[in-house]
């Protein structure tokens, strides 16, 4: 595994990998340059296998002490590797180096994975955001 760590937006080619790695993993479609566009202090973290994207992380600024932890996700062949685990590894010591405080995430109930991953890995639950379809929003931080 290669892991390579970006800051800002990237290159329109690495945004597509995203998006792509995206749309498999989550089944949906997502704009994520413009989306990225409007975010300050924009961190990604990539994981790459035999030079194809297996991985991505991305965050940002939420405040001067809070960084948030917003999309992630690795491909379904290349789960249960530790790839994930070591994602968020980089994530959070590139932002304990930026001098955050805090890093915050939000999930869902349906990403289980998800949810147990950031509670091995230290997070506390803070809250639940409801919504009107039922599948609220977990919200959990964690010291860095």
């Amino acid at each position: 595994m290669d892991y390579l760590s970006l800051k800002g937006i990237p290159s329109k080619r690495i945004v597509k990998d995203i998006c792509g790695l995206y749309r498999d993993v989550f089944n949906e479609d997502r704009q994520l340059n413009e989306r990225m566009a409007d975010k300050p202090n924009v961190d990604i973290q990539l994981a790459y296998e035999n030079g194809t994207l297996i991985g991505f992380k991305i965050g940002y600024e939420q405040s001067p002490t809070t960084f948030y932890s917003w999309l992630g996700g690795v491909r379904s062949t290349s789960q249960g590797k530790g790839v994930a685990l070591q994602l968020m590894r980089n994530q959070h010591a590139k932002a304990k180096e930026a001098g955050y405080k805090i890093v915050e995430t939000k999930t869902m109930n349906r990403w289980r994975k998800m949810l147990l991953l950031n509670i091995r890995f230290g997070f506390n639950v803070t809250a639940v955001e409801e919504s009107q379809t039922g599948d609220g929003k977990i919200i959990l931080q964690k010291a860095l």
